[in-house]
């Protein structure tokens, strides 16, 4: 019989360009956070555990908010992410403050984590249909299975922000639908604001994509031999002498992802879905969130009281 999958939750971010733990703000019609209806939606996709990794500081009060919603309906499971969690025989950087980004908080999961798993951010709003495609691909992979991983690849048009620029992977694929580049845009949008989707790149110029393109919105399907990969890389990560110099290198996802399909390692397949995506990258974004979610509370998407 197959295990369930795991979801796991990406929560340590600092919330730096909203302003405040968004993690835990209430945007549904009672107080329901995104991440509610995140893990409301993966239990109702066949999800059997819940695994957050968050900063310790902020322990207490993700236990009171949180878990205490969950732990007696579904095993749930915390781990943290330390600037100094590294491997041995390496130190923080004197200077550092920023966490080591998305991939090196996977990283931390490795203990509690044995079954195929769905990573996310816990403050992005992926829809019923992601949640459902992510949990169908591994919910149907082989007991013991490797290297056989998988992305949501949201249309890039669903993702947008009206109040500023977005990051993304922007993705390309072979025939096969299995990705064969991921490259972390920092900034993305319309230009002008009617205009194509552009995302800046490395000579601070905007280039058009098309609207359908997709766009890593960090929803990857993986096995625990991911964190075996993870784990040696982060070593070589640390053992380049930029990456230590650079008080803002970050281990993200997609950089480990394209060395494993770059080395042949591993396959990604690129799961289509029509979910839009919503989320608060900025404040301003809250108003229109609170809103969208309000209509699908009432559309009979959602019920009113999640829990």
């Amino acid at each position: 019989m197959n295990m369930k999958p795991t979801l796991f939750l990406l929560a340590a971010g600092m919330g730096s360009r909203y302003g405040g733990l968004k993690q835990l703000d209430g945007l549904g019609p009672n107080g329901e956070t995104i991440m509610d209806y995140s893990i409301y939606d993966a239990v109702q996709a066949g999800f059997g555990k819940i695994v957050w990794v968050i900063r310790k500081d902020f322990e207490e009060q993700f236990r009171t908010q949180i878990l205490s919603k969950y732990e007696s309906k579904i095993p749930c499971e915390l781990c943290f992410q330390s600037i100094d969690a590294l491997p041995e025989g390496f130190k923080c950087p004197e200077g550092r403050q920023k966490p080591w980004g998305t991939n090196h908080a996977v990283l931390m999961g490795k203990d509690v984590i044995k079954e195929p798993f769905c990573v996310i951010n816990c403050d992005d709003f992926y829809g019923r249909d992601a949640f459902q495609t992510i949990g169908k691909f591994l919910s149907g992979l082989k007991d013991g299975s490797k290297n056989e991983y998988a992305m949501v690849g949201f249309r890039c048009c669903n993702t947008l922000s009206e109040n500023g620029s977005v990051a993304r992977g922007i993705c390309e694929y072979n025939d096969a639908h299995h990705l064969t580049d991921v490259v972390e845009r920092t900034e993305i949008m319309r230009v002008p604001a009617d205009g194509p989707i552009c995302y800046k790149d490395e000579k601070g110029e905007w280039v058009a994509v098309e609207d359908n393109v997709p766009v890593s919105m960090n929803m990857w399907g993986f096995t625990p031999d991911y964190f075996a990969y993870s784990e040696e890389y982060f070593k070589e990560f640390l053992s380049d002498p930029k990456n230590m110099e650079n008080l803002k290198a970050e281990f993200f996802i997609p950089l480990m992802v394209n060395k494993l399909i770059n080395e042949g390692t591993a396959t990604v397949e690129v799961l289509d879905t029509t979910s839009k995506w919503f989320g608060v990258t900025y404040a301003a974004d809250r108003e229109a969130t609170v809103e969208r979610i309000a209509q699908l509370v009432k559309d009979g998407v959602y019920p009113e009281k999640l829990w």
